[in-house]
């Protein structure tokens, strides 16, 4: 073997060593309620004496669906973020990290119950061997009942702080009037990421949700995410999921049209950083295998929910997970 070769060899070697992952998973897990009725939210439906006769059976193969799309989805390895929509209490989250195979990844809880109507939140799941949580807050949206923003600040294991947002954007029934809404969120999260900013502008920060909207709506343009081909430098975030849009990738399909609405948004450290946590655009996907799709006549594949309409299908989420991994790079 040439000295050549084996220089090239121990070269390769060492970066396999140095490049690390970090894997962030967002999915809309798409009413994951309990069995019990609240009387505090508009939860009736998923009771078993409501409208989609929603027991513990069923709940269980709901959740089972979850943890085994959570696997499947990173290949086998867990993800070290999961960022969730849709889930009604910390009770669920229970089930899904202490019930399942789930349970010995040992997954930390951040949760805090919101104001919407029908008592879905959102969660942030870390794995607490790879991320310790330094701070949270749900940031409200008054005077809209709707879903707070999770915030959660925290430290991998190798000293990189990241700041995590958590989002369920308002959903566009109501026409002009749920953009008003969004917008509204929008200014809302803007606020709290410039702050972050303002404090230091090489902050990582990485935003993620259900946005009820496009990665080019008004709402993302009122929150100045830059497109990955701008580099205005640190101090701003930029659209991870324009590119997936603009080649007709979708994380939903609606009127029979994929559309994507799980968006993810990152920090200029993040994007052009040459040490530390970084990714690029090659590194987010759509998870869109086979077992989360069915073929429905006339309408083609979609996404396999858990109900039909009013029948039980016993499937997964009317949203496919989005997953961004970040390299570690030393």
């Amino acid at each position: 073997m040439s000295a050549v070769l084996i220089v090239l060899l121990l070269f390769l070697s060492v970066n396999n060593l140095n490049a690390q992952e970090f894997r962030v998973m967002f999915y809309n897990v798409e009413n994951f309620f309990d069995t019990q009725n609240d009387p505090n939210t508009n939860d009736d439906d998923f009771t078993p004496t409501g409208a989609n006769h929603w027991n513990r059976v069923r709940f269980i193969q709901k959740r089972n669906n979850i943890y085994k799309t959570i696997i499947a989805a990173n290949r086998g390895k867990v993800p070290h973020i999961v960022g969730l929509c849709e889930v009604e209490n910390r009770y669920v989250l229970r089930q899904l990290t202490e019930q399942t195979p789930l349970s010995k990844y040992n997954y930390g809880i951040v949760h805090y119950d919101s104001p919407d109507r029908r008592g879905i939140d959102v969660a942030l799941l870390y794995l607490k061997d790879s991320f310790e949580v330094i701070s949270s807050k749900a940031y409200k949206t008054p005077p809209l009942q709707t879903r707070d923003i999770l915030y959660v600040k925290g430290r991998t294991t190798d000293n990189d702080t990241l700041h995590f947002f958590v989002n369920h954007f308002p959903s566009k029934w109501g026409g002009a009037a749920s953009e008003d809404s969004r917008i509204l969120v929008a200014k809302v999260l803007k606020h709290v990421v410039d702050s972050i900013f303002l404090e230091n502008s090489n902050a990582n920060i990485c935003v993620m949700g259900d946005f009820n909207d496009y990665p080019d709506s008004k709402p993302v343009k009122v929150m100045d995410v830059k497109p990955l081909d701008v580099n205005e430098g640190n101090g701003h975030l930029y659209n991870m999921s324009l590119h997936l849009q603009d080649d007709k990738q979708g994380s939903i399909k609606f009127q029979n049209k994929w559309e994507l609405i799980d968006l993810f948004f990152v920090s200029g450290n993040l994007l052009f950083n040459r040490t530390g946590l970084t990714c690029s655009a090659d590194n987010i996907e759509i998870f869109k295998a086979d077992f989360l799709l069915e073929t429905i006549t006339g309408e083609g594949e979609s996404p396999k929910r858990t109900y039909r309409g009013p029948v039980y299908a016993g499937g997964f989420s009317d949203h496919l997970p989005v997953i961004l991994t970040f390299v570690k790079k030393s």
